[in-house]
């Protein structure tokens, strides 16, 4: 599958080619998506315009759920380009560049430098690895953090490089930890090299007695630049809402999201059944022949493979146990798997089965694209029904990635190059041509273009349900009454705002159990984000409506 194409002088440079082809290209032809990127854009813009960078505000509300470190650096990239396009999707895919380079590095170090090539080979055609390097979500960077922990500890405890390997890990954590509180998870590889070391100690083991613990306080260092000044500033802010996000993001983003999720909820084998046998493709179609050998290297003590896969079945159970689940949670656990793949990756190779099976999934993926694209071209009506209520017709384009995949999985058949020759052309087409096909359907441009239209010149304007994307697409100031205010509450609001504002107007889905507006009498301004959304002006007022709480603050984004 790799070993012949990543082989030679030339490897390391086809390799890094190949790289930056994948994960960059793309970059500035689309515009953030949900359900993420339009909340860390819109933070960072915010950071920017309004000159204060600590807290993160969205739509001029604090944004609670996440540490600030993520959104700095999209901010500065905007800071730095003034385009928002180009700033959003840098941070995710440089970390991901980092994480292909701190794989490499270790394989080299711990085998040989095929082996470092070959493992960040993998790791590169691995799909969730290169999605999330091609999203603005928070998961790129984290796992980039928690990779460079793990770096860190094995140069340490297995290349014998020195002490200060292990502080660089652990105050990788903590950078980890305030980007995304699971950052501390490169610390429990520890507990394998302490059972190893005990069951089967080794003459050159490192004993190190209390400098083991001046790790932690590594970490907590790098976590005190953030949590410290935060404290203090909240302190003196005399701000309930500044006091709110100081818990929020201490308490019910951390413990309580762990032990007491209260969305995403999945059983104990989700990630199991549900994740790895597609996220993780091609390297989930080689675990049957990995897993014997993995088990003989750990039972002849081979540490370079009990330490990554310890650690990576720890990870798998830590996320395992919280009744919260998201596929992109264990993203972190796949450099460490393609590093312990890649010493016997040329070898299952060889076999015939394993190349049969990755032959057989691409030509399969190749053939159900085929004929879901020609269903849509024939107009079956189950297959059309798919894109009905969107301005969209991608058959061709799923026509064009079925054709590559059942050729590439009946005719290119050594070594499972088949994945190679369907993935690359993938990613290529999904980042120019996907991105324009999907750039209506992922963003309210057409609803707030018919707004435009409806209303040419600035008016008042609010909106209920705030959904980030629409401030960062609205043609002017869009106000909003609290993420997290109930929908009722912020329709009691609007309908007294509106009583105050006589030409403003309220931007509102279609729903219902609402009763202080009339929505019949409201302009439909199209679909958008799987909802209908209307034009409200003072004349939808109902004679009568309960205020329940008539002090709800309107919120708005800095102005520059």
């Amino acid at each position: 599958m790799f070993s012949k194409l990543f082989s030679g002088k030339n490897a390391k440079l086809i390799l890094a080619l190949l790289a930056i082809l994948v994960i960059f290209s793309g970059l500035g032809l689309r515009a953030p998506w949900p359900a993420d990127e339009p909340r860390f854009a819109q933070v960072a813009i915010e950071m920017v315009d309004s000159g204060q960078w600590f807290f993160p505000m969205r739509g001029g509300e604090l944004y609670p759920d996440k540490p600030p470190v993520f959104m700095w650096s999209i901010a500065l990239f905007y800071w730095l380009l003034g385009s928002i396009k180009l700033a959003f999707l840098l941070p995710s895919a440089l970390c991901g560049l980092l994480t292909l380079c701190l794989v490499y590095d270790l394989g080299k170090r711990l085998w040989n430098e095929q082996t470092g090539i070959l493992a960040a080979a993998l790791l590169l055609m691995c799909f969730q690895f290169v999605l999330q390097a091609k999203t603005a979500q928070i998961d790129a960077m984290v796992c980039a953090w928690i990779t460079l922990g793990c770096y860190g500890l094995l140069r340490h405890i297995y290349c014998k490089d020195g002490w200060h390997w292990y502080y660089l890990g652990f105050a990788a954590m903590g950078l980890g930890v305030i980007t995304k509180g699971v950052g501390f998870l490169p610390l429990l590889m520890l507990l394998p090299f302490f059972l190893a070391r005990h069951f089967r100690p080794a003459a050159d083991d490192i004993q190190g007695g209390w400098r083991w613990w001046a790790g932690p306080l590594a970490m907590l260092a790098v976590i005190a630049l953030w949590f410290v000044p935060m404290l203090i500033l909240v302190a003196n802010s005399n701000d309930a809402a500044f006091e709110m996000y100081r818990d929020n993001i201490l308490l019910k983003q951390t413990a309580k999201r762990y032990a007491d999720s209260w969305h995403h909820i999945k059983p104990f084998w989700y990630y199991l059944t549900s994740v790895i046998p597609l996220f993780w493709l091609p390297l989930s179609l080689l675990l049957p022949w990995l897993l014997p050998k993995w088990w003989r290297a750990v039972k002849a003590g081979d540490r370079r493979i009990i330490l990554p896969l310890g650690w990576v079945i720890l990870v798998l159970v830590f996320f395992s146990l919280s009744p919260g689940k998201r596929g992109v949670y264990i993203l972190p656990a796949l450099p460490m798997l393609t590093l312990i793949s890649a010493p016997f990756l040329h070898d299952v190779l060889q076999r015939r089965w394993p190349t049969r099976l990755i032959n057989g999934v691409v030509a399969l993926l190749g053939s159900l694209l085929l004929i879901i694209a020609i269903a849509g071209l024939l107009g079956v009506e189950k297959i059309q029904s798919l894109v009905d209520d969107y301005p969209i017709q991608p058959w061709w384009f799923l026509l064009s990635l079925g054709v590559i995949g059942l050729l590439g999985g009946l005719f290119v058949r050594d070594q499972g190059k088949s994945w190679l020759v369907f993935i690359l052309p993938f990613w290529l087409l999904y980042s120019t041509w996907g991105y324009a096909l999907l750039g209506p359907v992922k963003t309210p441009q057409q609803v707030l273009s018919n707004l435009q239209h409806h209303e040419p010149n600035p008016v008042p304007l609010v909106i209920i349900g705030l959904k980030e994307q629409f401030l960062l697409f609205a043609p002017y100031p869009l106000g909003h009454f609290g993420y997290h205010t109930p929908i009722r509450l912020q329709e009691q609001v609007a309908w007294q705002w509106l009583a105050e504002h006589p030409d403003g107007r309220v931007l509102v889905a279609r729903q219902s159990g609402l009763n202080c507006l009339n929505f019949d009498k409201g302009i439909d301004l199209g679909f958008a984000h799987r909802e209908d959304w209307l034009l409200l002006d003072n004349s939808a007022r109902q004679p009568d409506c309960l205020v329940e709480n008539p002090a709800l603050p309107v919120f708005y984004a800095a102005k520059p």
